[in-house]
């Protein structure tokens, strides 16, 4: 009986699995540029970009999300696609109150916005 129970959660396991990595799949790869700025004050105070690098990273190191505010006012969140999750705040720190240039793959869902960061450089300003 205990192994019957095994291998079906072990075949459950495996269609989920392949069910994500379809949708993962389907996702559009694109690239976004934009300030990262802390969630919160991006919401909240309604900012076209940070107040400050320092005020960035001071709100990132108390534990607020960074996301990346694109000049149209779209809010990206950096999320992770790996099971379990993590958060993304050590890769965007480096460029926290900066402009960036970020590829991924890009999911939306309810009016949110989120990417899988593959690669992410400061923004040359032209």
């Amino acid at each position: 009986m205990k192994s019957i129970r095994f291998i079906a959660k072990s075949v459950l396991f495996v269609l989920l699995l392949g069910a994500t990595l379809l949708k993962a799949a389907d996702a559009p790869t694109v690239t976004i540029k934009g300030y990262v700025l802390d969630s919160a004050c991006a919401f909240t105070k309604a900012l076209s970009k940070p107040v400050s690098k320092d005020c960035a990273i001071s709100c990132a190191k108390a534990g607020s999300t960074l996301v990346i505010l694109t000049d149209d006012g779209t809010i990206y969140w950096p999320i992770a696609d790996t099971t379990p999750s993590s958060g993304q705040n050590p890769k965007l720190l480096p460029f926290a109150g900066g402009r960036v240039t970020a590829t991924g793959k890009v999911y939306e869902r309810g009016g949110s916005k989120a990417i899988v960061i593959e690669k992410i450089e400061p923004q040359t300003a032209k």
